[in-house]
């Protein structure tokens, strides 16, 4: 947990576990590009809700300020411990939690965990100052959708949200490029399962899913072009994910397309 000094060293308005404000069009900038589809989620009329945990005060001031500043994100929550994590996620309604694996009182695995039984289809992002290959594969074997390193150049935070709550991932493009290889082993056993299997157990509407998956729709457009919501389009990949034994899109569109699923 952020020691006494660190809480004291936030704008009241970013302590963590205080109330915090709504974003207003009117007082604050907007990193909102001119043009923002309306398909997709995050809206300024309904951004996305974010929780933001990390008990590094001078970085979860800077990851606030640049949530607060973009109008397509409310963010709802702040905490700087496991424990504040574990209220935030009880308290509020959320889409993503941003948290530090290395919290005071445990680690931000935990919160994972707990938001993944609390709220299925919130995404998790990491954040964190270290670069390394097996907390960020642990992180997504328990369902993080994103890693991002401290002080690593890979865009902005509020972008980091938006690729994750439009069915993407984000995540640093040197541990990025790092990760490619470990995913290989998962890749050669998923091509390994009978295509009869694999054929059955898919329903019709999962192979819908799945060729426009592999077409390069996002999960917005997908809803749109089946009349179902995104977050029903991403309960759907997610199956897609346990029932082919895959880990990312790109696994189950090649898995797909060699059972004949395309």
């Amino acid at each position: 947990m952020a020691n006494d000094n660190e809480s004291e060293s936030l704008p009241a308005f970013l302590t963590p576990g205080a109330s915090l404000p709504v974003n207003q069009p009117a007082a604050l900038p907007s990193s909102v590009p001119s043009i923002w589809p309306d398909f997709l989620i995050g809206q300024a009329g309904k951004p996305v809700r974010v929780l933001l945990v990390d008990d590094d005060a001078n970085m979860s001031r800077v990851i606030a300020h640049e949530l607060l500043a973009d109008l397509r994100i409310d963010l709802v929550g702040l905490g700087a411990s496991v424990r504040e994590g574990r209220r935030l996620i009880r308290q509020h309604d959320f889409d993503v939690m941003l948290v530090d694996l290395n919290l005071g009182d445990g680690t931000g695995f935990t919160l994972i965990e707990q938001m993944k039984m609390a709220r299925p289809m919130a995404e998790a992002v990491v954040i964190s100052a270290m670069e390394d290959e097996q907390h960020a594969l642990h992180a997504f074997g328990l369902g993080a959708t994103g890693y991002l390193v401290k002080n690593s150049w890979f865009g902005n935070f509020p972008q980091a949200v938006l690729q994750v709550v439009n069915g993407g991932a984000s995540i640093t493009p040197g541990l990025a490029r790092r990760l490619l290889s470990k995913f290989e082993p998962a890749a050669n056993k998923a091509r390994a399962l009978p295509q009869r299997k694999a054929r059955q157990t898919l329903s019709e509407r999962e192979k819908e899913v799945l060729q426009l998956v592999a077409a390069g729709y996002t999960s917005s457009e997908i809803g749109m072009r089946l009349g179902i919501s995104g977050q029903t389009v991403n309960s759907h990949i997610k199956n897609l994910y346990r029932k082919l034994n895959v880990r990312n899109r790109a696994q189950a569109v090649s898995l797909g397309a060699k059972q004949g699923l395309l």
